[in-house]
């Protein structure tokens, strides 16, 4: 019964509140990361997409929200969330929180984000609400709202005690002005994160205060042309392409160079890093693992030093060894990132962003 009662709390979300509070919809601030109007949905995938990608995994991938976020700013005392989620996803290596679940961050007065809360998910339903924060001094603040990472959302409206004001930012932080675009895997995606805000794009996002377009694909980072033609759209400080991990070798000999020459052809002066697939644990174990992963990294920097033969301009290349350093608990599974990879994962990334993208 003991045991019975301790999972039925866990699974609760909080939404008791002594105040009375009112719901807005989230739909009416500045929607980041996304590049379809946020009057038409929460989705990194336009609709007129929808008859273009020729595999239905990658497209419904595009619907979940990962490095999204919400802008807005509000005096309120307390704040919460109710929001109806699009899959009711659950994965037994990564927490519902990460996978559906909300983080919430505040702009201190030095311009840095500070963590308020996680926005955790009702258990085994759609639908949730949640308090956030309560008790707080009556302030104007800026707030960031990073959104779920392997779910969508139908529905999300931001509470408020009935008293305060919610309105949309009073400053342009983080930098809407060109903005960084990763094109990736489920690593890039968010896998597996404690929460939304550890994904490494939104890590930065918080970091560098620039918006960030997380085109993330969990398995799916295959090198398909509707998204070069997807991420072309965004007129990008940087494009990072880390999407090794889920390609062949073979399947890298036959993409990488149409992919990267049609975005190359419409984007002729964004800089462009390609990383490696990451040297993962596992390759420690299974020999044949070792192989494939060396064989593609080893095709990448053919290629590159292809293009970079032939005078290609603004190109950069970071090596797998990087992505981990020498700490072997940076993964759940030997492959999925913990915050702890994330973490380093971003400070390796972070100067590379800083030198070269376009301001």
């Amino acid at each position: 019964m003991r045991k019975l009662l301790i999972m039925t709390l866990a699974c609760i979300a909080f939404v008791s509140n002594a105040q009375e509070m009112a719901y807005h919809d989230a739909r009416q601030f500045p929607l980041y990361g996304s590049v379809v109007p946020v009057e038409d949905g929460f989705t990194r995938f336009p609709d007129s997409l929808k008859s273009q990608v020729k595999r239905e995994l990658l497209y419904t991938l595009g619907t979940n929200t990962a490095g999204m976020s919400i802008r807005f700013s509000s005096d309120a005392t307390a704040l919460s969330a109710k929001w109806i989620s699009t899959l009711e996803l659950e994965m037994n290596h990564m927490t519902p929180v990460g996978i559906r679940g909300m983080d919430l961050y505040t702009l201190d007065d030095n311009n840095n984000w500070t963590f308020v809360n996680s926005v955790r998910p009702t258990c085994n339903k759609k639908a949730s609400k949640y308090s956030i924060v309560s008790g707080m001094e009556k302030k104007m603040r800026e707030y960031l709202l990073f959104l779920p990472l392997y779910d969508g959302i139908d529905s999300l409206y931001i509470g408020v005690d009935s008293a305060a004001i919610i309105q949309g930012p009073n400053v342009d932080i983080p930098s809407r002005k060109k903005p960084i675009v990763v094109y990736g895997t489920s690593i890039t995606q968010g896998a597996c994160a404690s929460r939304p805000g550890m994904a490494y794009t939104n890590i930065l996002e918080r970091e560098l205060n620039r918006e960030f377009y997380n085109l993330g694909f969990s398995g799916n980072g295959q090198l398909d042309m509707e998204v070069a033609q997807l991420l072309v759209t965004i007129d990008a400080g940087m494009i990072i392409f880390d999407c090794i991990a889920n390609n062949t070798a073979d399947q890298l000999k036959e993409r990488i160079e149409p992919f990267y020459r049609y975005v190359r052809e419409h984007r002729p002066n964004v800089p462009i890093l390609f990383i490696e697939s990451p040297l993962f644990p596992i390759m420690r174990y299974n020999a044949q693992t070792a192989k494939d992963i060396n064989a593609k990294n080893v095709v990448l920097k053919e290629f590159y030093n292809k293009i970079k033969a032939e005078g290609a301009k603004d190109i950069y290349y970071m090596e797998g060894k990087k992505v981990f350093g020498d700490d072997v608990e940076a993964t759940v599974d030997n492959y999925h990132f913990t915050d702890i990879g994330f973490r380093y994962f971003a400070k390796i990334l972070k100067p590379y962003i800083q030198k070269y993208s376009l301001k």
